[in-house]
């Protein structure tokens, strides 16, 4: 019984890593914001993986007097029901305000390797992951596109998906962070259904939807005209879709991106999944971006983040806004609690 309480509390309240991005963007600021909000504490355990030096420069900065935390070593164990703060690194690093630097990479390389021990080892249960910026993140010691490729090298068996989500939208990509004149001779059926595997499941287990009605979109202007703007569909994307409805799954399409956002058929499915970056996330930003989230799907552990960058432009400047960021503790949150609902039913 005691087993069966302890196990009920952490799903309640979780304990939800967070590293801390890019130093000189606007990433400490949205977190020591958000969690400046004490009520946040009654649902979930922050565990913040950076610097406490860090965060106090930009709480002096910026006068959050509200924001308060306590100071553990690494492996030590979370204290529930209060913001956790674990150093990742003991050296000064100077803080440059909107400039990417090599500090500022490294920084967030360390805090992401940190999460990634802290998550294998049980001591958190999520993680979401501040913005970071690929130019000063990616080194010899860093060689992945961005947050989605690394935790996937971590903790992933198989395929994994790049989901944005919202309350009335959720889109996920068949190609991802790759250049555009890449994307058809990429894409093959097998990727497609690969990666619509992924999602329906995902919709299923971490979003509680009992039978998942998909859009798939088309590659090519006006899903490719019967051949004649593009044979993809014909080809490479209807094959995959037909034979996802010879199982009688509700997956529909291709669909011409322009009508189906521009109708507002989006609303009448439970996920989109798009052919490449631009294609969904135009969009999905235009729709949500204040509340958008990252998800990764497909993965051992839940891992979401904002929708937006290190936003260097506006950092320091005490203007960012931290909703995107707070809705992306509250998805973690509800995917575990999702997951974990999803496994006593089956």
């Amino acid at each position: 019984m005691e087993s069966n309480n302890s196990e009920n509390y952490q799903i309640q309240n979780p304990r939800i890593a967070i590293t801390i991005g890019d130093i000189n963007g606007i990433g400490p600021e949205i977190i020591i914001k958000t969690l400046s909000d004490n009520r946040i504490l009654n649902h979930l355990t922050p565990v913040i993986f950076g610097s406490s030096k860090t965060l106090s420069y930009y709480q002096k900065t910026f006068n959050f007097h509200e924001f308060n935390y306590v100071q553990r070593h690494e492996g030590e164990e979370i204290v529930k029901k209060k913001v956790n703060v674990i150093n990742c690194w003991s050296d000064a690093v100077n803080i440059n305000v909107g400039q990417v630097t090599p500090e500022g990479g490294n920084c967030a390389r360390l805090a992401l390797e940190a999460s990634t021990k802290a998550l294998k080892n049980n001591l958190v249960d999520a993680v979401v992951t501040a913005p970071v910026n690929k130019s000063n993140l990616y080194s010899e010691k860093f060689q992945f596109k961005g947050h989605t490729s690394y935790y996937a090298s971590h903790f992933n068996d198989g395929e994994n998906l790049m989901m944005m989500v919202s309350d009335n939208l959720k889109v996920g990509l068949v190609t991802d962070h790759i250049p555009l004149k890449d994307v058809a001779t990429t894409l093959t059926k097998e990727l497609i259904q690969s990666k619509l595997d992924v999602f329906e499941k995902s919709l299923r287990t971490d979003f509680g939807i009992g039978k998942p009605k998909i859009a798939v979109l088309g590659l090519n202007p006006h899903a490719g005209e019967d051949g004649i703007l593009g044979d993809e569909e014909n080809e490479i994307i209807s094959p995959a879709i037909q034979e996802y409805k010879n199982k009688g799954m509700l997956i529909f399409g291709p669909f011409p991106a322009d009508g189906f956002f521009g109708n507002s058929d989006y609303k009448g499915y439970d996920g989109i999944m798009g052919m490449y970056h631009d294609q969904v996330l135009i969009p999905f930003k235009s729709l949500s971006f204040d509340t958008g989230v990252n998800y990764t799907a497909g993965i051992k552990i839940v891992r979401t983040s904002p929708d937006h960058g290190t936003a260097n432009s506006i950092a320091g400047k005490n203007v960012a806004s931290e909703q995107s960021f707070r809705e992306a503790l509250f998805l973690a949150q509800k995917i575990i609690r999702n997951r974990f609902e999803h496994r006593k039913i089956v």
